[in-house]
């Protein structure tokens, strides 16, 4: 998948040094949930594990070749009850490198990954979630045409402590709408 400045594809261990220079930065990991990296052979773990499961991509600048973020879907784990997703709905994750905060690139590869979950995929729907303060995560979101839908209080986010978690919530017939193309 790509754009004109993007490319999203797998990661591959030769990435692990391009990794570790964004994922070791404290203020990427802990706005994502997860702690700093603290080596290259750790992100390199990472890639091999977390970074292989399916529909996991790594963020690439396509003027460079390289990886500056990442962007993936798992299960939705949203709430539960009447609102508890099915499993034609799923949960987008995402990060960018510091240096690379502000152009748009986190916005413009959503756009391109929902392409994706609402064509290919055939998603009803594609949850968020962000933290407390994380306005810029919240601001992807909106841009990309998610909407508000509620608010938990999640222990152990990040690790040892206690986080406030906004979830937000994009439907195949919002995006639809928004974007012109058919379901």
């Amino acid at each position: 998948m790509q754009t004109d400045r993007l490319l999203l594809r797998p990661w591959r261990p030769a990435d692990a040094e391009a990794l570790y220079r964004y994922a070791s930065d404290p203020a990427v990991g802990t706005a994502a949930g997860w702690p700093p990296h603290r080596s290259v052979a750790e992100s390199r773990e990472v890639i091999g594990s977390v970074f292989a499961a399916p529909e996991i991509y790594a963020i690439v600048l396509r003027a460079t070749g390289e990886p500056v973020g990442c962007i993936g879907l798992q299960p939705a784990t949203a709430t539960t009850g009447p609102d508890a997703p099915g499993d034609d709905e799923t949960e987008v994750g995402y990060w960018l490198g510091r240096p690379h905060w502000g152009r748009g690139l986190t916005t413009e590869a959503l756009r391109l990954l929902l392409a994706r979950c609402f064509g290919a995929l055939k998603m009803k729907a594609v949850w968020g979630v962000h933290y407390e303060g994380n306005t810029a995560s919240r601001r992807v979101m909106e841009k990309c045409g998610f909407a508000f839908h509620h608010t938990e209080r999640a222990k152990g986010m990040p690790p040892g402590g206690v986080q406030t978690e906004h979830f937000m919530r994009l439907t195949a017939e919002a995006w639809a709408a928004r974007t012109g193309r058919g379901l």
